[in-house]
């Protein structure tokens, strides 16, 4: 099963010094473990571009879809063999990044 656990924050590239060691380390354990498939960090949403191209002619704006405080600053996309070890994980994640974080299943698998 795959999974999301997308990092909430209100700011990009916020995490201090030690933040970054433990993520570091979470993501090897990850690795080590075969539950790594990717992780990265985002841009902040007003570097956005939102498209709609469902009409007569592309429907482009600038910024973030939904305006909000929190937004997802970054994510890991794991593997897990079920629903309680993806939390498991996620909460791992969330202790070692300092941050709130959501999980969510990849629909199909």
């Amino acid at each position: 099963m795959r999974f999301l656990i997308g990092v909430l924050d209100s700011g990009t590239a916020t995490a201090m010094p030690g933040e970054m060691q433990a993520i570091d380390d979470f993501n090897g354990k990850l690795r080590v473990n075969g539950h790594w498939i990717l992780a990265a960090g985002l841009a902040a949403p007003n570097d956005a571009t939102v498209i709609d191209n469902r009409g007569e002619a592309p429907r482009v704006t600038a910024g973030a879809f939904n305006d909000t405080e929190m937004y997802m600053a970054g994510f890991w996309i794991i593997d897990a063999p079920d629903v309680a070890t993806a939390h498991a994980l996620a909460s791992e994640g969330s202790k070692c990044c300092n941050r709130t974080v959501e999980v969510r299943q990849f629909l199909g698998g």
